[in-house]
């Protein structure tokens, strides 16, 4: 809920991709700029491979552009170096009533609110060191959508670097990007979308960020300051607001639609028994055609100590660890679990298992649900192996296991490097 009494200095976070929604973008900074009080800040990183980041500052009736120089040409680099000391220094400025980002492609709103949150700021005058959201407050991320292209994006399995939108060591995936931009949203922006696409895109985002209001625009111009205004208050007030949730919060939030529309569904999958872990290896590729998304916990039967976490977009998936079941932890570390957490492992506890399950939401738009469902049912242990499970772990922990060091699909080249540790654990595969 929004407090009232919050005096930190309001952000409102602007997210695109590329073509009309990067334009969407500009138009609405552009606007919102206008507005006296409004600083808007936007971090250009298409030179960011050379070292190379040029900052805007706009506000009303002045610009100004600054070239920066870094020493390690990566987007933490530019957020640490530059963009969070910066929020810090305009949220003290008595003028400033208002800071909107106007995000390049390849810095994510997730994870800048994360960096917001979590990343100590050090050095700024008459400030003490510590977080950014000791000053300020995300107080929206609005999302701007290529109607005719969004979709295609979001299922493809193309990499960011081949659009030219990161470096070439960048791992991430077009759809992890175009499908985290709508997941993470408070509020969206649809442009040029023709009756068909808009039908079917529009049950994709019902699914997919339920919660989130959508303003469908054929052209821009008559998008103003007004209107702008009228989506983000459409903002309910219970929205995420670059809330970081984890592995073991809901998989479902905001209500969305169970049933199928336009053939997109959403799939829950649950199980009581983990995994066989070589069997979900070869039953994964049915999450990469007519998927846009899926997440969720899995257990595996080779790690019964350790919640695996699960994401894909598109034909992109990656899993790391999401730490440990409670049933694997001693009491007092159980104690120190988020309270819901615990709550919710109460109501289910198995005697043998404890809170160990499998939890699974796949968002479908162009599979037979039944198809995804056999496929991962085929995949759990056999009541011959839940005994193995149950009573000789030692004797499983010798089965073969595709995930012992995590994993990404397309699996890699064994000749390539192995992922970094970060890139192993971190549950949305992502590097802090």
């Amino acid at each position: 809920m929004l407090d009232q009494s919050d005096r930190r200095t309001p952000v409102v976070l602007l997210a695109g991709f590329s073509g009309p929604a990067m334009r969407g973008v500009e138009h609405i900074a552009a606007t919102l700029s206008e507005d006296a009080g409004t600083v808007v800040v936007h971090h250009d990183l298409a030179e960011l491979r050379e070292g190379v980041v040029r900052r805007t500052v706009r506000t009303a009736g002045n610009t100004t552009t600054t070239v920066l120089e870094l020493a390690h040409g990566c987007v933490s680099c530019t957020l640490r170096a530059d963009l969070l000391p910066m929020l810090c220094t305009l949220a003290a400025r008595e003028p400033v009533r208002r800071i909107v980002l106007a995000l390049d492609p390849a810095i994510e709103a997730e994870a800048l609110c994360q960096a917001i949150e979590t990343v100590v700021v050090t050095g700024v005058a008459d400030r003490v060191d510590g977080p950014a959201s000791r000053n300020v407050r995300i107080e929206a991320v609005l999302t701007c959508l290529d109607g005719q292209q969004w979709l295609a994006d979001a299922t493809g399995d193309e990499a960011l670097a081949d659009r030219g939108l990161a470096a070439a060591d960048d791992e991430r995936t077009v759809a992890q990007v175009a499908v985290g931009q709508v997941d993470f949203a408070d509020a969206l922006v649809v442009l040029a979308a023709d009756a068909f696409e808009r039908e079917r895109l529009g049950a994709v985002l019902d699914r997919l960020a339920p919660a989130a209001p959508v303003a469908w625009l054929d052209a821009l111009d008559g998008f103003d300051a007004m209107e702008i205004g009228a989506l983000l208050t459409r903002v309910p007030a219970d929205a995420r607001r670059g809330r970081i949730f984890d592995a073991h919060a809901p998989l479902l939030r905001g209500q969305p639609p169970l049933s199928t529309d336009c053939g997109v569904t959403l799939i829950e999958f649950a199980a009581r028994r983990p995994f066989h872990p070589v069997r979900l290896h070869d039953a994964l590729d049915v999450l990469f055609d007519g998927v846009v998304t899926a997440r969720g916990r899995i257990w595996l039967a080779t790690q019964p100590d350790q919640v695996v976490w699960l994401e894909s977009a598109g034909g992109g998936l990656r899993v790391g660890g999401a730490g440990r079941w409670l049933a694997a932890m001693t009491p007092a570390e159980q104690a120190g679990a988020d309270p819901d957490r615990r709550a919710m492992a109460a109501l289910r506890w198995d005697e043998r298992f404890g809170d160990r399950d499998v939890s699974l939401v796949i968002l479908a738009h162009d599979v037979d649900p039944a198809e995804i469902r056999h496929a991962l049912h085929w995949a759990l242990v056999e009541d011959d192996e839940l005994l193995l499970v149950d009573r000789a772990p030692e004797r499983v922990a010798l089965w073969e296991d595709p995930f012992g060091d995590w994993h990404e699909d397309p699996c890699a080249d064994p000749a390539e490097a192995p992922a970094t540790a970060s890139e192993r654990t971190n549950p949305r595969g992502e590097t802090p």
